[in-house]
């Protein structure tokens, strides 16, 4: 031991006291690159191909640029950016897979696709896909599996909820789009609903026809809901936000290192006149969420109902590499019409590059066209605060005692739902027995819960079953409206939009109490 001591240290410099050394500069940065890279590919322990080495180096330099937001992405990886995150077209079947408890099962799928077509539904348990035995995998090996290019066909053998035969079914690819806007709905009062659950390259295309058959219906108020909506093309949220604006009114800006602010304005122009808007928003709306809901409230063209968004304003530029990989870097913040940044300090990181804070730590105060007072400092402040209700004490315990299983939970609770979707009908009324069903399951999975918790927890586990069985048997527009009695946001906007003629009124209305 003293010999390998003595070794170690006969490594260090004896001039300088390790403590007060600094960094230094290499001479030959290159050089060094070389001498590592060399040294490493030619004798570590751990042999790595040459390429897997030069990987390894680009995505360290990346991570060491100390962005958050910084990714150097696969081809696999960017073609999971463009059809999970941003919703792109694809070539595939158009569904939703969940992969639980090595069970592979059709989450969503979507009218008109090619799964759709071919006669799979919601809830349907996919065994195999051309011979290829999926059960157990993950949801990435399955969807390689089901994407392809359009016109090609694959077979896929399925079992459907309530059955225990197994079917077969062939099904040809084909351009998938997803759409941004899922369904719509009209509630009493003349009340259009659109819900927004994604920024892609259609989004504006997607809001305006449904603002267009809502309008045909008879809808003449509107409620944008961005809850939830994590973002996604910057330009596909201009375009959103002046469908609702007037013409040359500005969206947002952009500031890029070393160059000219760059001014988006409004293009296309929606002719609904000055119906009055709602835009429902939480912690989950983020980027292009606030744009949209950060220019409406600037402009005084909707009131902002909810909870205070995420705080991303930060652009993302994506350049696409060679072999079809892209890198992915911050190169800008973008500004709301009023001069508001939104971009929040996440986690306290309080890098001046990405956050801009009152000197004094209170949020600033700007001002919107009509001269109220907005908040910067990040994220959107809603006008109008709608918090989470308070957790009742038996849904409180249930989650005590469910602990780090309440994924178990949720995925009992489903499969509860996937076994009634052949017994429900429009017009439903949920069962006591379907809760007894979901506690003979929690049982047999031995969750740590006694029978007198989920009875106190029953107004909860009864939205939870209801809300995943109306999902699976009647799709999701018909879940939402079974929903939106319990939903306390929707519901104030829903009251104030009632009360209000015109835009002016409902803002006015909300400022002065």
């Amino acid at each position: 031991m003293i010999r390998r001591l003595t070794a170690l240290f006969l490594l260090l410099p004896l001039a300088v006291p390790i403590a007060a050394q600094k960094p230094a500069r290499p001479d030959n940065p290159a050089a060094l690159f070389s001498q590592v890279l060399e040294i490493v590919t030619r004798t570590a322990l751990d042999s790595l191909s040459q390429a897997t080495v030069f990987e390894k180096a680009a995505r360290g330099l990346v991570a060491e640029l100390g962005d958050p937001y910084a990714s150097l992405l696969s081809p696999e990886d960017l073609a999971r950016f463009q059809r999970n995150t941003i919703g792109n077209r694809y070539g595939g079947i158009g569904a939703t897979v969940r992969s639980q408890a090595d069970r592979v099962t059709l989450f969503r799928i979507n009218n008109g696709t090619p799964a759709w077509l071919a006669g799979l539904r919601a809830g349907d348990r996919i065994l195999s896909v051309d011979g290829v035995v999926v059960s157990g995998m993950t949801v990435d090996s399955v969807t390689k599996h089901l994407l392809g290019e359009p016109g090609t066909g694959i077979d896929v053998v399925f079992v459907r909820a309530g059955e225990s035969s197994e079917h077969q079914a062939h099904i040809v690819r084909n351009v998938i789009r997803v759409p941004a806007v899922p369904f719509t709905l009209m509630f009493d009062g003349n009340v259009g609903y659109i819900p927004i659950q994604r920024f892609n390259r259609t989004a504006a295309e997607d809001v305006a026809s449904a603002v267009r058959a809502l309008s045909n219906a008879g809808a003449r108020k509107f409620v944008l809901d961005l809850r939830g909506n994590g973002g996604g093309d910057l330009d596909a949220a201009v375009a959103m936000a002046g469908l609702f604006l007037k013409g040359g009114n500005e969206v947002a800006r952009v500031v890029h290192r070393g160059q000219q602010p760059v001014v988006y304005t409004v293009g296309e122009v929606m002719n609904i006149g000055n119906a009055p808007i709602a835009v429902l928003v939480n912690g989950g709306s983020a980027s292009a969420s606030e744009i949209v809901a950060g220019s409406l409230q600037d402009h005084d063209r909707a009131l902002v109902i909810g909870s205070r968004t995420f705080g991303k304003g930060l652009v993302q530029t994506q350049r696409v590499l060679t072999n079809g990989w892209a890198l992915s870097l911050t190169t800008g913040k973008w500004y709301t019409p009023s001069g508001r940044s939104i971009q929040a300090d996440h986690n306290g990181f309080g890098d001046e590059r990405f956050v801009e804070a009152d000197s004094v730590g209170k949020r600033p105060v700007f001002q919107s066209s009509g001269g109220r007072e907005v908040l910067g400092g990040g994220g959107v402040t809603p006008e109008v605060a709608v918090t989470a209700d308070s957790v009742l004490s038996g849904e409180r315990d249930l989650a005590q005692a469910l602990g780090t299983r309440s994924a178990e939970f949720h995925e009992a609770i489903y499969e509860t739902a996937r076994s009634l979707r052949p017994t429900i009908h429009g017009g439903y009324t949920l069962q006591p027995a379907w809760r007894d069903s979901l506690f003979v399951r929690l049982q047999a999975a031995k969750l740590p819960v006694t029978r007198t918790q989920f009875d106190a927890a029953q107004p909860i586990i009864d939205r939870l079953i209801d809300a995943q069985a109306a999902g699976l048997a009647l799709g999701d527009s018909e879940a939402f409206r079974r929903q939106a009695p319990v939903d306390a946001a929707m519901q104030e906007a829903l009251r104030r939009l009632r009360a209000a003629p015109d835009q002016r009124t409902l803002i006015q209305q909300a400022t002065t109490g």
